[in-house]
C-alpha cells in the first residue's frame, strides 16, 4: 500500500489511520508535516504517546473509536488509510460512508482487506460456519460507489503459504489474531475429537490461502446547482 502512494499526488494535512492496530510509523515518515490520527476500536492496541513526545509537539494522535461511527468532524482529513481492518466489520458500507463524510473534497481513501478465497482450505476442513466470511472485490467496488465516492479502483493478489503440518498452521492463525468474528459462530469448546478431525482434514502438509484485496477512491468536489428562473410576462 505504501508503494501505491508513490503514484498519488497528495500532500495531506491530516491522515486518518483507520483501524490502526499496534504502532506504525510508516505514514508519519511519508508525511512528516501531517497530523496522523491513529484510530482503533481496541484501546490497548493504540499507540501510546509519551509526555516528551507531546512536549516536543508530536503530530500523532490516538483515538479509540468505531469505524462505522467515526468521532471526527465532516471533511476533516485528506487521506483515509485502512490496512487490513475492514474484514472485521459487520457493515463495511457504513464505514465507507463514514470515510466519505470525514474526507475533505478531493481527499483519498486507500484500503486493503481480505477477499472470499481467504482460508478456503480451513473453510473446507472445518465448515463454513466456523470460518470468518469475507467480501468479494467487486462488491467492495459497488459499496464505494454507493457511499458516494468517485473513481473507485479495486484489485487483488493471491498469496499461498505452505506449512509442515496442521498444528503449525493453526498455531500461526491464532498467533496472528485470525479468529472468526461472525455472530453465528459456535460459542462452546469444540473438544479434542473435533481438533483431531480438523487436523486430519487439513492434511499432512496443509496450505493457507490469503486473497488480499486493495482499493482506493476519492471524495469528489461538491457540485452546486443554480436554478435560474425567468419571469414570464
Amino acid at each position: 500500500m505504501l508503494e501505491r502512494l508513490d503514484y498519488v499526488k497528495l500532500a495531506p494535512r491530516r491522515v486518518l489511520d483507520a483501524g490502526s492496530g499496534p504502532p506504525r510509523a510508516a505514514l508519519a515518515k511519508r508525511y512528516p508535516h501531517a497530523t496522523v490520527v491513529a484510530l482503533d476500536f481496541s484501546f490497548p492496541m493504540l499507540p501510546k504517546q509519551g509526555f516528551l513526545a507531546r512536549l516536543a509537539g508530536s503530530r500523532r494522535v490516538s483515538i479509540c473509536g468505531d469505524l462505522e461511527r467515526l468521532p471526527l468532524a465532516d471533511a476533516s482529513v485528506d487521506l483515509v488509510w485502512s490496512n487490513m481492518a475492514l474484514h472485521w466489520l459487520s457493515d463495511t458500507l457504513a464505514a465507507f460512508k463514514e470515510f466519505r463524510r470525514v474526507l475533505a473534497p478531493d481527499g483519498l481513501l486507500m484500503f486493503s482487506t481480505l477477499g472470499p478465497d481467504t482460508h478456503k482450505e480451513l473453510r473446507a476442513a472445518a465448515g463454513a460456519g466456523r470460518v470468518h466470511p469475507f467480501i468479494d472485490m467487486h462488491d467492495l467496488g459497488d459499496m464505494l460507489v454507493a457511499a458516494g465516492l468517485s473513481a473507485p479502483v479495486t484489485d487483488m493478489e493471491m498469496l499461498e503459504l505452505a506449512y509442515p503440518d496442521a498444528k503449525t498452521l493453526l498455531h500461526d492463525l491464532r498467533a496472528s489474531g485470525q479468529t472468526s468474528a461472525r455472530a453465528d459462530r459456535p460459542r462452546g469448546l469444540s473438544g479434542k475429537a473435533f481438533g483431531e478431525r480438523l487436523r486430519r482434514a487439513l492434511g499432512d502438509k496443509p496450505k493457507a490461502t490469503f486473497e488480499v484485496v486493495y482499493g482506493h477512491a476519492w471524495r469528489p468536489q461538491e457540485v452546486k446547482t443554480v436554478r435560474i428562473f425567468r419571469r414570464i410576462p
